[in-house]
C-alpha cells in the first residue's frame, strides 16, 4: 500500500510552469528523496503535499483518502503531515520544552511526559528543556524542530533541506540519526535536498526533477547507475560519457572493449562510466598499447585520501577502424601511489557501462 499518491499534478505561477504532469507513488514507511537543480519544482511539490500550495489540476491521495481532487482541497492543518523547514523555524520566545509541546493536547502532566519522551527520542538531554533556541547549536535546533513535528504523530514527515545549514561532519551524523529515528518509528518520509550525496544515502526511493517534470524515479543505486539521460547522470555525480559502438553486450570505445548491461540499441551510442569504475596503473613500455588505453598525466589535484588525475589521451584508431580524437579525462585515484606528473599510465575499467 502507498502512503501517498500524486497523480498528474500541474501548477502555474503566471506564465511559469512550476509543475508539469508530476505523478509519483510513495510506499508506506519509505524514505523518498526529491532532488533537482534550483527552479526544478521540488520545493513547490513539497509545499503542495504539505498543503501550503494547491495544484491547478491533478490529485493527491494520502492513505487512500483524497487530499486534493476535482471536488476538495484539504487544508494543511487537517492533513496530519509533519513539516521540518530548512532553518527549523523555532519560536524564539519559547523554551525548548514549549517549542516541542506547542499544540499538544492534554493536561499539564501528560504534556510534560510526552515532551520528555520526544526529547529522548531525538537524543536531547532533559536538562535542555528550559533553554532558549538561541542557546542551542544548529544540530540541536534541528532536533527540537523534528521533535515538535513528531509530537503530532504525523502520518507523513516532510523535510525541506533540514541539514543544509549544518557543518559537513554534523550534517552527516544528523542525517544518519534522523534516518534511523524515522525508520524505527515507521514514518513515511519525504526529503527535499540539493545535495545529491545526501539524497543517495538517505533515501530508498530517489526522484529526480528538472524544469517542473519528474524525469526519473527508482532506487538510488539504480538511478545512479542507470540514469535516463546524460543530464541526469551528470547531475547525480561525476560522469564519464564516451562515444561508442555497441555490438551485442559490448561497447567499443577509446578505452577498449567495455561490457554493457542491457543495451538499449546497437550501433552508434553514448556510454556512461562513473569515475570509480576506472583504474589507473603504471604503463610499462613493453606493453602493447593496442590492447590498453594509455594516457599522459597532465595535472594532479591532490586532496589527501584521494586525488583527481587529468589524463591526456592520444588520438588513435579504434578496433573497428574509427578515428578517436585526442581528449582529456578526469579520473579519481587513491591518495597513495599517485603517478608522477608527466608519466604514462594505463587506464582500465571495472564493471559494466550504461548505454544512454
Amino acid at each position: 500500500m502507498n502512503a501517498l499518491e500524486l497523480h498528474a499534478l500541474k501548477k502555474y505561477f503566471g506564465h511559469l510552469t512550476a509543475l508539469d504532469d508530476v505523478s509519483l507513488s510513495i510506499p508506506v514507511g519509505s524514505r523518498t528523496a526529491i532532488v533537482g537543480p534550483s527552479g526544478s519544482g521540488k520545493t513547490t511539490l513539497l509545499r503542495m503535499i504539505a498543503g501550503f500550495e494547491f495544484p491547478d489540476s491533478g490529485r493527491i491521495v494520502m492513505h487512500g483518502n483524497p487530499l486534493v481532487d476535482e471536488t476538495r482541497e484539504v487544508a494543511a492543518h487537517q492533513r496530519n503531515i509533519g513539516y521540518v523547514p530548512q532553518d527549523g523555524a523555532l519560536f524564539p520566545h519559547l523554551s525548548v520544552a514549549a517549542n516541542i509541546g506547542f499544540g499538544l493536547a492534554g493536561d499539564r502532566a501528560a504534556k510534560h511526559r510526552r515532551i520528555g519522551e520526544l526529547m529522548e527520542m531525538v537524543a536531547l538531554d532533559a536538562s535542555m528543556s528550559e533553554r532558549w533556541p538561541h542557546e542551542l547549536s544548529g544540530g540541536q535546533q534541528q532536533r527540537v524542530a523534528l521533535a515538535r513535528a513528531l509530537a503530532q504523530n504525523p502520518g507523513i514527515m516532510l523535510l525541506d533541506e533540514p541539514f543544509s545549514a549544518l557543518d559537513t561532519g554534523l550534517r552527516s551524523s544528523m542525517r544518519k540519526a534522523v534516518s534511523k529515528l524515522l525508520s524505527d518509528a515507521g514514518i513515511t518520509t519525504i526529503l527535499v535536498t540539493h545535495d545529491q550525496a545526501e539524497a543517495l544515502s538517505f533515501a530508498d526511493q530517489l526522484a529526480v526533477m528538472r524544469q517542473g517534470k519528474l524525469v526519473q524515479a527508482g532506487s538510488p543505486m539504480d538511478v545512479y547507475r542507470h540514469p535516463v539521460d546524460e543530464e541526469t547522470a551528470v547531475f547525480l555525480g561525476e560522469a564519464i560519457v564516451l562515444p561508442a559502438w555497441i555490438e551485442g553486450d559490448s561497447a567499443i570505445c577509446e578505452l577498449g572493449v567495455v561490457p554493457v548491461i542491457r543495451p538499449r540499441r546497437q550501433g552508434a551510442a553514448q556510454i556512461l562510466l562513473r569515475p570509480e569504475q576506472l583504474t589507473v596503473t603504471r604503463h610499462e613500455t613493453h606493453e602493447d598499447p593496442a590492447h590498453n588505453s594509455i594516457g599522459l598525466v597532465t595535472d594532479i589535484d591532490f586532496a589527501g585520501g584521494s586525488c583527481i588525475l587529468t589524463l591526456e589521451m592520444a588520438a588513435r584508431v579504434s578496433a573497428n577502424g574509427e578515428h578517436i580524437a585526442h581528449r582529456t579525462l578526469n579520473v579519481r585515484n587513491p591518495g597513495i601511489n599517485v603517478p608522477a606528473l608527466g608519466s604514462s599510465v594505463r587506464l582500465s575499467t571495472a564493471g559494466e557501462a550504461h548505454v544512454l
